[in-house]
């Protein structure tokens, strides 16, 4: 087994526990051993080839007040001895896209990353969709306003949304009609600069957008379905979605297998499908969440499963 658990994730100070999966990993790496080391994407850096950190001694406990206690400074390469999360958060912009190359050369001096950097940068967890097509709702990437304006009046109403956000930042519902379309497009495609997405709008929205949390290629056998609120459409927890863990069924585990086997091919530990009806609509690999909820109503223990899977 490694001996350190190293953490790139965001600030610690701010995540909210009940909820945060990095916690969750976090917990179950320090009650297997793991020295634990956190740090930001920007403490790491390179001196000749060897990718490097700048991180601190870490301490957590699963209580509301002080779940953390940061320890001794630390300055070193990251090598054989190291399990390293990428935990950062979306945007996957220039600062991301950096700390996966130190990442990737991290690897090559012994370093477990998980989820592994190449793949981090490749999928796209809007576009990594289009691997399934037979499995995705209708879809259109593009930065063309009048394709936009088409395939939303050939539909009634779609979804747009931008190819960076997580958290449902920046996610539209829009009818052909909408006053507001022109000016929703213009704000995706920055007045045609930049790819957005349009999809059909799925109404099977009102039971749920539900989360699979896939460990290794396999599915959890329980998913988190995220119910939108009375004013909002979107299935987002952090746009006031409430959430109902259920047992996932024929649908999710017919995605799953399908999904399954390019995770693991691509070295995707930890992934977050996300499910409208029987149609997937995401692949979450950069910061996948629900651990936490699904753990508290079922007694799971799905960070314990991925560890099992990285140690075996």
């Amino acid at each position: 087994m490694r001996k350190n658990l190293v953490m790139v994730m965001d600030d610690i100070a701010a995540i909210k526990i009940a909820k945060d999966t990095t916690f969750a990993l976090l917990l179950e790496g320090q009650r297997r051993g793991y020295q634990l080391r956190y740090l930001n994407e920007d403490q790491l850096f390179l001196t000749g080839s060897s990718a490097q950190a700048h991180m601190r001694s870490l301490t957590v406990q699963d209580i509301a007040a002080g779940w953390y206690e940061l320890g001794a400074e630390e300055t070193r390469a990251l090598g054989p001895n190291d399990l390293v999360m990428m935990r950062a958060d979306p945007p996957v912009d220039a600062g991301y896209l950096y700390a996966t190359y130190l990442l990737e050369l991290a690897e090559k001096s012994g370093a477990r990353v998980v989820n592994k950097p190449r793949a981090l940068r490749d999928w796209n967890e809007k576009l990594a969709i289009a691997h399934f097509p037979e499995l995705i709702p209708e879809t259109l990437v593009t930065s063309s306003a009048s394709r936009i304006r088409e395939f939303v009046k050939q539909r009634e109403k779609a979804v747009l949304k931008p190819l960076d956000g997580m958290g449902g930042r920046g996610i539209f519902l829009a009818g052909a009609s909408d006053p507001n379309l022109n000016v929703i497009i213009e704000t995706l495609t920055a007045n045609g600069s930049q790819l957005a997405m349009a999809q059909q709008f799925l109404p099977e929205i009102v039971a749920g957008d539900k989360r699979v949390l896939m460990v290794h290629g396999q599915p959890v056998p329980w998913m988190l379905a995220r119910i939108p609120g009375a004013q909002d459409f979107r299935g987002n927890l952090a746009r006031g979605a409430s959430s109902e863990g259920r047992p996932i069924g024929d649908a999710e585990r017919k995605i799953a297998a399908a999904v399954g086997p390019f995770l693991v091919e691509n070295g995707i530990e930890l992934a977050g499908l996300d499910v409208i009806g029987d149609r997937l609509t995401e692949i979450n690999v950069t910061s996948p969440t629900c651990i936490r909820e699904l753990d508290a109503q079922f007694g799971t223990n799905i960070a314990g499963d991925l560890f099992d899977a990285l140690e075996a």
